[in-house]
């Protein structure tokens, strides 16, 4: 039998809300599973799933401070958690503030202004000034320098071969639900679903996928299936004929299709892209 004890290298499902602690003692959300409690303090997003979500613990992908709360906790046991800037996103690097020139946004059709998250020679960041041909752009995580504070719980642990090749495709991907799996001995058959056929996001998750899979399972062949079955069409009745020069019905006429650019929406997603936070991210990935 599993202990419902979580230990390192388990892989839980937890619930969280999540705050910065401000200098006033007044709390901000940045993070949560609930949507009630989104809604409530004005941080709702529509495009969000507000579910559990799958963490490693244990592996350094999680908060300092959050990780060491969780090892040796119950699975249903609701933890609070202070947790100090060294044991969070780290203290703030003034040296991770940098001043670039207008022309490098210019370049890449952005318009440089204060609160913009941007993405500049492969770091991610936040515009903090902008003016005379010069943008200030501060490349610290947004919760650096703050103390943090968790309402978290473990809703359940992976105990299963299986629940824990699920829990990966769901951390790195998401809608693991929808992945067919056939275990056996050390190796893996995955089923891709449709919408993996041609999703770009997919492509790059899948040696994500395949990284985690060799680091947290006993697995040591992993194979993607993709199927493609060829429909066969049935011959539709032929309709009759209309006689030769009868007059269309007065005032009919067959509306037209409405062209669109519009992409057929895709399927519903899982916490990452969310986000994984600040408000979008998971905790591993702050």
């Amino acid at each position: 039998m599993v202990s419902d004890t979580i230990e390192k290298g388990d892989i839980v499902w937890i619930e969280y809300d999540a705050w910065t602690v401000n200098p006033n003692g007044t709390l901000t959300l940045f993070d949560t599973t609930h949507d009630e409690v989104a809604k409530k303090e004005g941080k709702f997003d529509e495009k969000k799933v507000y579910i559990e979500v799958p963490v490693v613990v244990g592996r350094g992908r999680l908060f300092e401070g959050l990780e060491a709360s969780l090892v040796g906790a119950k699975v249903g046991e609701t933890i609070e958690v202070l947790i100090p800037p060294e044991k969070g996103a780290g203290v703030r690097d003034p040296r991770l503030v940098e001043l670039r020139t207008e022309r490098e946004f210019l370049r890449q059709e952005i318009s440089p202004e204060v609160g913009l998250e941007v993405s500049i020679s492969g770091k991610h960041g936040v515009v903090t000034a902008a003016s005379a041909g010069r943008v200030r752009v501060d490349f610290n995580n947004p919760l650096a320098g703050k103390t943090l504070k968790y309402v978290v719980k473990a809703k359940r642990k992976a105990k299963t071969p299986e629940e824990r090749v699920r829990a990966v495709i769901d951390m790195d991907y998401g809608l693991a639900d929808q992945f067919k799996l056939d275990l056996k001995g050390g190796s893996a058959e995955i089923h891709l679903p449709d919408v993996c056929k041609t999703d770009e996001k997919w492509f790059v998750s899948k040696f994500r996928v395949v990284a985690d899979l060799r680091e947290l399972s006993d697995l040591k062949t992993i194979r993607f299936i993709e199927e493609y079955e060829k429909k066969e069409t049935k011959a539709e009745p032929k309709a009759e004929a209309k006689e030769a020069g009868a007059p269309a019905e007065a005032g009919t006429k067959k509306p037209r299709k409405r062209a669109t650019a519009t992409k057929a929406k895709p399927a519903a997603k899982t916490r990452a892209e969310e986000e994984l936070p600040a408000s979008e991210k998971s905790p591993e990935e702050l």
